[in-house]
């Protein structure tokens, strides 16, 4: 996202903003009985949610501007610990396999991203931002499992990421960030980041909340660190060390133990 150089909240925004463009149409053709039906409830949950779901975005990526990549990345790995813990505060049963898992995955997935700690004011700072990212997607998560057993995945995925695009337009305009006037090539960054960090990333993980429980959802975005380190491999020629390949592995031993500790699958509300 370094290479995009368009502002941090601008990107979170626009990619937002693209999948929501691509979705409304597709709520609009199929799905407008379900959206006039929505309870008052849902409706006020999924506006918490993609408020949730704009400052993961809005804080995260701009802590990748004054922490170190790793540093940041790493932290927001602490996101299924948030889950966890609210679950152990809301008094649901949390297996010592599922425990376990999630702290040999977390593990993992600090070993991929090397964490690089730096004591300066700025990194510390840029550290705290990452650190509220992570807590807010873990929030989006636990929200996200409760509407999705009675919310369709493109209802759901739509409204979420509409009302995320709309926190950070507000928050890019007030921050005084630049939302357009970029080059051919940065806006096909941004168009492929929608079309895959997005519609294709996020959107599966909002689809499989109405089967797996959140922590399960949220050690599956582990694995997205391993994989920015093959696509590092692939497109920069950058062959991935030893540390990622056992980081993968401790992330997917940490995900298979707590998968084995889930009750029988939920059912699916359709698309």
């Amino acid at each position: 996202m370094a290479q995009l150089a368009v502002p941090a909240l601008a990107i979170a925004f626009w990619r937002n903003a693209l999948s929501t463009g691509v979705l409304v149409p597709v709520v609009v053709a199929r799905r407008r009985a379900e959206v006039a039906g929505l309870a008052r409830r849902d409706l006020v949950l999924i506006v918490v949610a993609g408020a949730c779901l704009a400052a993961h975005f809005g804080f995260w990526i701009t802590s990748l501007g004054m922490t170190s990549v790793a540093s940041s990345t790493a932290i927001v790995s602490l996101q299924v610990i948030w889950v966890v813990g609210w679950d152990l505060v809301t008094g649901r049963p949390v297996p010592a396999r599922v425990v376990l898992g999630v702290l040999v995955a977390t593990v993992g997935a600090i070993v991929v991203s090397g964490v690089d700690l730096s004591v300066s004011s700025r990194a510390l700072a840029g550290d705290g931002l990452a650190l509220v990212g992570s807590a807010a997607v873990a929030a989006y998560a636990i929200l996200g499992g409760r509407l999705r057993q009675r919310v369709s995945t493109t209802t759901y995925t739509a409204g979420v990421y509409g009302v995320a695009a709309l926190v950070l337009l507000v928050a890019a305009l007030v921050a005084g960030q630049r939302l357009g006037g970029y080059g051919a090539e940065q806006w096909a960054w941004l168009a492929l980041l929608a079309a895959t960090a997005q519609l294709l990333g996020h959107s599966v993980f909002n689809h499989l909340l109405a089967t797996v429980t959140p922590t399960v959802v949220s050690l599956a975005l582990l694995l997205e660190i391993p994989g920015a380190a093959l696509i590092a491999g692939v497109w920069l020629d950058q062959v991935p060390g030893w540390g990622a390949v056992a980081g993968l592995l401790l992330i997917l031993g940490g995900m298979a133990a707590v998968v084995l500790s889930e009750p029988a699958g939920r059912s699916i509300p359709p698309g």
